[in-house]
This record gives structure tokens, sequence and C-alpha cells, in this order.
């Protein structure tokens, strides 16, 4: 059996901006779906601990209002490490739609808190992750277009609802890893071992063109090589 048939996980986040170094986290959900069972979806609001700008408002929909009386993210964030580990251990490979935003923000908000990071929490246990943005950016590179997670879906033939909701946008990427797995039938012969030590070449070998590419409109623009998660001692990235 391919492991796109089988219990996977996805996570995703809703955050105050783009920005991994500075930016907070709102809301964030791990869904478990696929092995021919229900989904399970858990999902967390916090208070940011800073005002939420208008324009990450537009997009989520979440204010200022709403988030003040969720709980502080001291208090989110380690659910939402605890939860990713939980997968982890339990052998299922974490989707997630541009892994080095979401991953690389949770790190940051780990360490603004005092927690230990997702590596250390998982010890000896190995997060093999599947990234849907960058295996289509590898495997149809020449494509012209945008490529958000609603692109993705549009041209795959995949349903998004809920957009821009941390559990509707999981799901979705979800969904997505399964259809661009049908659509290139050489990624359901890979262990997700296998899988993901790709991307992380694929995300080395990407990462000079992706940045000459930004850096015609915006000279000073960094992409960091790092997948799936970009070391605390780099900054660089975003969404």
């Amino acid at each position: 059996m391919s492991w796109h048939t089988g219990r996977m996980a996805a996570f995703d986040l809703e955050t105050t901006g783009v920005d991994v170094e500075e930016d907070r986290l709102i809301t964030g959900a791990v869904v478990e779906v696929g092995g021919g069972q229900r989904a399970v979806t858990q999902a967390w609001m916090c208070n940011p601990g800073l005002p939420i700008p208008r324009a990450a408002t537009k997009v989520h929909h979440i204010t200022d209002a709403q988030a003040r009386v969720a709980p502080p993210a001291a208090e989110v964030v380690p659910r939402i490490a605890q939860a990713i580990v939980a997968q982890a251990r339990a052998g299922r490979p974490l989707i997630v739609m541009n892994a080095p935003f979401d991953l690389t923000l949770l790190d940051r908000e780990l360490r603004r808190h005092g927690l230990p990071s997702l590596a250390e929490q998982l010890g000896d246990t190995d997060l093999h992750v599947i990234d849907p943005l960058l295996i289509d950016r590898q495997l149809d590179r020449y494509r012209k277009g945008a490529r958000t997670l609603t692109d993705l879906c549009a041209h795959y033939g995949v349903t998004i609802e809920r957009a821009h909701t941390a559990d509707g946008d999981a799901l979705a990427a979800a969904r997505l890893v399964g259809a661009v797995a049908r659509w290139f039938p050489q990624l359901q012969r890979w262990s997700v071992e296998y899988l993901h030590w790709q991307q992380v070449e694929w995300a080395r070998q990407q990462a000079p063109g992706r940045q000459e590419y930004l850096r015609r409109r915006n000279p000073s623009a960094v992409v960091s090589g790092d997948w799936p998660l970009i070391p605390r001692t780099r900054t660089g990235g975003g969404r």
C-alpha cells in the first residue's frame, strides 16, 4: 500500500504576518486524515500578545477582539507541538504546505516562551514532512502562475473548504498531497523517509533560482535552502 492511501496528519497556522522571526501564531490545527478512517481535527486559537494587523485580518478574518479572549500563546504553543510529536510517534507523516514557514514560526514561538524545540521534544523519533508546494515546484517547475494553496487546489482539482482557516487549510493540504501523488505516480513508489530526504535536496537546489527571481522586485530578498525548518541561527523565508 502506498503511503498516500494511509493515515497522515496535516498541520497549518494562521498568523499575524509573514515574518517567521517576528510574527506570532493566532490559530493552529493538526488534522488526521486518510486510511479509510474519519478525519480527526485538533484546533486552537490563542492571544498572540500583540495587535493583529489589518492586512492579516483581511486574510483569515480573525480580529483583535476574538483573539483577546483566547488563551495566551504560552498555553497554546506547547499543545500544538505536543500534537505534532504525537503524530510523529504514531508513525504518521506530517503534511505542511510551505513547511519552512509554519514549522519555523512554531519553532520561534517555542523559543519565545522558553519551551523545548520540536527536535528536542521528538528525541529519537523521526518527523517525516511532506510539502505539496515544494513537490509541485520540483515536478512541474516550468508551469506558469501562482502556487498558493488555493491555486494548487484549483490546478489539481481539490476542493478547499473554509480557506484561510488553520483546520480548513490543513485538510486542503492533505487532500492536495493525495492528488499530487496520483498526478505523479512515481511518488507512490517511494517511502515517506525517501520522499522527506528528496525534499531536503530539492529545497537546497531550488533556493538560488527562487532568490534570484524574488530579487527582481526586492533586491534584499533572501530564500533559505533549509527545509523543513530554518535553523534558529538563520533568518529569512516566508509564506
